[in-house]
């Protein structure tokens, strides 16, 4: 497989560096944050009240993507400060190819949210998986799902040169896997969900975590307004945090799905099945060195050695401790 458009997004992220809005010179009256819909999450319940508006002092502008990639091109080129829930995957991407990202945060956990699914009528199951060889794929491509994929390949023994990839987006994926143009799809959210009505998994989320595959989001931003903009992204992140303890504490999560689900575009018996399989880490878990204190940086670095094994970039850094700062979320609870 050569996935050429994984190396333009390489490409196109090494140009955008110079690319960053001047704005960012100076106090902003207005920010604009980049999340998911159909990714229901703590922090929509508080976007939704217009509390990051609040307690943040400026104007809080919510722009929905599909794709991590597109988030990192969004960031590059200023017109997104901040990325909420972005994938890992992407966010190795953008930064291998020198884009001055941080991650200031764990925005969530999801090993059973992120995942390949084989068309029924394949009949493959992870006790067959070698017949995926030669079979039409479509992926993400530099996404969470991506890194999966390509891990759960690996594991099989399947030669990912033998298979078509294509890059489509998890709800493009869903259906030309329902019209039955594809073999497999991988993606989340609910993309995911409409892939599973047309066929099965191959490993379970524990299963993948088994054998070292991790799935998380991280909040991302440029390290010049880490740097410009520290209190106020401390700010941003204490409004997360809090949300998140306040749905972690499970006192009040009805009301808030109900907002959740409103917010993220979809009916609540959806939204519950899909937040039921994330896991929110508070503040202190996420400095601990599992994630912030080291943990994220070394899985970051095992996610690019990947994607270099593999063809889909030239090359990794050497560490990627200063693609993470945990100085916004310290800030955060002061």
């Amino acid at each position: 497989m050569k996935p050429t458009k994984l190396k333009s997004l390489f490409a196109s992220a090494t140009a955008a560096v110079a690319l960053l809005s001047a704005s960012q010179a100076a106090a902003l009256e207005e920010l604009t944050v980049a999340y998911f819909l159909e990714w229901p999450m703590p922090f929509q319940y508080a976007k939704a009240n217009g509390t990051y508006d609040k307690e943040l002092g400026v104007k809080v502008n919510w722009v929905s993507f599909d794709t991590g990639t597109a988030m990192s091109a969004a960031m590059a080129s200023g017109d997104v400060q901040i990325a909420v829930s972005q994938g890992v995957p992407p966010f190795v991407v953008a930064t291998s190819a020198g884009q001055d990202l941080q991650a200031v945060d764990v925005a969530v956990s999801y090993s059973e949210n992120d995942n390949c699914v084989v068309a029924e009528a394949l009949e493959i199951d992870k006790s067959n998986a070698s017949e995926l060889a030669g079979k039409k794929v479509a992926i993400p491509i530099g996404t969470a799902a991506h890194f999966g994929f390509l891990e759960q390949m690996n594991h099989f023994g399947v030669d990912i040169k033998s298979m078509e990839i294509v890059d489509m987006s998890p709800p493009d994926g869903a259906v030309a896997m329902s019209q039955g143009n594809v073999d497999m799809a991988c993606g989340y959210g609910g993309g995911l969900r409409r892939m599973m009505e047309h066929g099965n998994v191959l490993l379970t989320g524990a299963e993948k975590e088994e054998l070292g595959i991790l799935v998380f989001d991280v909040t991302s931003a440029s390290s010049s307004f880490v740097a410009e903009e520290g209190e106020l992204l401390s700010k941003f992140l204490k409004v997360t945090a809090d949300a998140n303890a306040a749905w972690n504490s499970g006192e009040n999560q009805a009301e808030m799905l109900a907002v959740i689900a409103q917010d993220a575009g979809m009916d609540l018996a959806d939204a519950e099945a899909t937040i039921a399989t994330f896991t929110f880490p508070s503040a202190e878990e996420q400095l601990s060195e599992k994630w912030l204190g080291g943990g994220a940086a070394s899985f970051m670095k095992g996610v690019a050695n990947v994607f270099v094994g593999a063809g889909s970039i030239e090359t990794a850094l050497d560490s990627y401790e200063g693609a993470v700062s945990a100085a916004p979320l310290t800030g955060a609870q002061n």
